[in-house]
């Protein structure tokens, strides 16, 4: 079984949300038209050398096409690391990496690099949203656009999928729940490189940043 369909979450942390909550799922509805699906760094760049994100492309193309079929919108946000050969994250690349290893994420992720391009395999329609962040986060301020189109056409629901869980996805998804989205991170439409960062980006949002619902829940109880 893939990682992407084996989340569960630990009893410590169900009897944690009982306690808090009362009850396991924050959000039994969203309205089409105030939902977006937010689908972050699918880029040939991260997909091409991860074979857990390979294997979601089908689940985010069915989002993609039952989202648009009910009249919710859907957002695709691409990692931007540099320009011109610079980066526009220099404390990131100079003291996370080893030099090779920064210029190559930096240069991999700029504009006119095979690797900054959306994969081919995702079906991206042109009514979509497009946007670039230069952050781990679709929704920190000044670092991306998304939260201002999403803004204008009156969005209030996001559902995160994309690469990695526990790093931009789940980021995205803190940032989100914090400008006031109401938000639910999609299990099998995220993919990590490991069966327990994938987890943990999971139980993290689950305690008190959102929803973390399997697409057929997704589709079938929430976004009706």
């Amino acid at each position: 079984m893939s990682q992407q369909l084996s989340v569960a979450m630990p009893s410590h942390v169900i009897e944690r949300v009982m306690q808090k909550r009362g009850r396991m799922r924050i959000f039994d509805r969203f309205e089409p038209s105030r939902t977006a699906l937010v689908i972050i760094d699918m880029q040939c760049f991260y997909v091409d050398g991860l074979p857990a994100a390979l294997q979601i492309i089908p689940v985010i193309n069915r989002l993609a096409s039952a989202f648009r079929e009910r009249g919710a919108h859907v957002a695709w946000v691409s990692m931007t690391a540099g320009r011109g050969g610079k980066s526009l994250w220099p404390l990131y690349h100079d003291y996370f990496f080893s030099a090779d290893n920064g210029a190559r994420h930096r240069d991999g992720l700029t504009p006119g690099n095979p690797g900054h391009k959306l994969h081919p395999l995702l079906d991206v329609q042109p009514g979509d949203i497009q946007s670039s962040k230069d952050r781990f986060s679709a929704f920190f301020p000044g670092a991306c656009d998304l939260h201002d189109q999403l803004a204008r056409r009156a969005i209030e629901n996001v559902a995160i999928g994309g690469v990695v869980t526990n790093f931009c996805c789940e980021t995205s998804a803190r940032d989100a729940m914090m400008l006031d989205y109401r938000v639910a991170m999609v299990s099998d439409a995220n993919a990590a490189r490991y069966a327990e960062d994938h987890q943990a980006g999971f139980t993290t949002v689950f305690q008190s940043f959102g929803d973390v619902l399997t697409s057929d829940e997704l589709l079938d109880e929430v976004l009706r």
